[in-house]
């Protein structure tokens, strides 16, 4: 996985698994899209998909053209479309593809997943990326954390989690009452607090990494989520931050020969997502015990 650029001011991810490359909404021009890629010796005409998020700009102000220019299929609900061709030109000359929230689309060995989000959105989703080895949550924009969204994290081995705003700043930030309210309300963004208790409390031993995401300007910044982050989830997980302005260094997930056995799966290590972290030591009783549970039992002296 390399995330592109997170932020308000555009998003866009790319994920290479089983051989299958896609990206994840398009909030970033077409010559930035290249651009960021070709750092990694990828072409957009490589791309074999997009997948749209929702509707906000910066998730979807240049979908259409990026698709256009890649010539690859453009993935996203039917509602989305509407109300996002309102305001950008998604259809023409792109082959647009609907799918419907809560369902999957299959893409060669790769089924790219999606769940229903209570963001302020027509119909927004969160998804999964799961080539048969391994499984990617990339979960931005959900508005508030809900059982489905726990039961997401907990089948995960790596997540992309929106971590958008420090409590405090926000609250005595310059922001007008409104939109504090709307951040901070159930159908707006989640704070660095709730993401990092929801991983303490959702995910499960299989979990190699967390990369943080959709950060605000204003009332966030990447020290203060990885401190907060650290607090409630301790030192044993690795933490990055996806970058505002520029592409952040790829990610990678690692075979794990107890998934790889249990579920049946082929040796070779198809989800070719970059950089390695991580290693699961223990029994197998232990891949399913939360985060906050493994964080006790390393400050107890055992290595997880």
């Amino acid at each position: 996985m390399i995330p592109l650029q997170s932020g308000s001011n555009g998003n866009c991810i790319y994920v290479e698994a089983g051989g299958v490359a896609l990206l994840f909404d398009g909030g970033l021009s077409t010559s930035l899209v290249r651009a960021r890629l070709a750092t990694f010796g990828i072409q957009l005409e490589a791309i074999n998909a997009m997948f749209i998020s929702h509707e906000h700009g910066d998730h979807v102000r240049h979908a259409g053209a990026v698709a256009r220019s890649g010539g690859f299929p453009l993935y996203i609900t039917a509602r989305t479309y509407r109300v996002a061709q309102r305001r950008y030109d998604l259809s023409t000359k792109v082959d647009v593809r609907h799918f419907q929230a809560g369902h999957s689309v299959r893409i060669g060995p790769v089924t790219i997943s999606s769940l229903p989000t209570p963001h302020d959105a027509v119909d927004g989703v969160v998804y999964t990326v799961d080539d048969g080895c391994h499984r990617l949550g990339i979960c931005t924009d959900f508005g508030h954390v809900y059982s489905e969204l726990r039961d997401l994290v907990a089948q995960v081995d790596g997540l992309y989690l929106e971590s958008n705003y420090d409590h405090e700043r926000l609250i005595h930030g310059p922001y007008p009452a409104a939109l504090k309210a709307r951040i901070s309300g159930p159908r707006g963004h989640i704070s660095n607090a709730d993401a990092a208790g929801l991983v303490a409390a959702a995910a499960s031993d299989r979990l190699q990494w967390v990369c943080l995401a959709h950060l605000s300007a204003h009332n966030n910044n990447p020290t203060l989520a990885l401190e907060t982050h650290r607090q409630i989830l301790g030192q044993t997980l690795p933490l990055s931050v996806a970058k505002r302005h520029s592409a952040t260094s790829p990610l990678c997930l690692e075979a794990d020969l107890f998934q790889a056995a249990s579920r049946h799966t082929k040796q070779d290590d198809p989800l070719r997502l970059f950089w390695q972290h991580g290693e699961h030591l223990g029994s197998a009783d232990s891949l399913r015990r939360p985060i906050r549970q493994r964080k006790q039992a390393s400050e107890g002296g055992f290595r997880f």
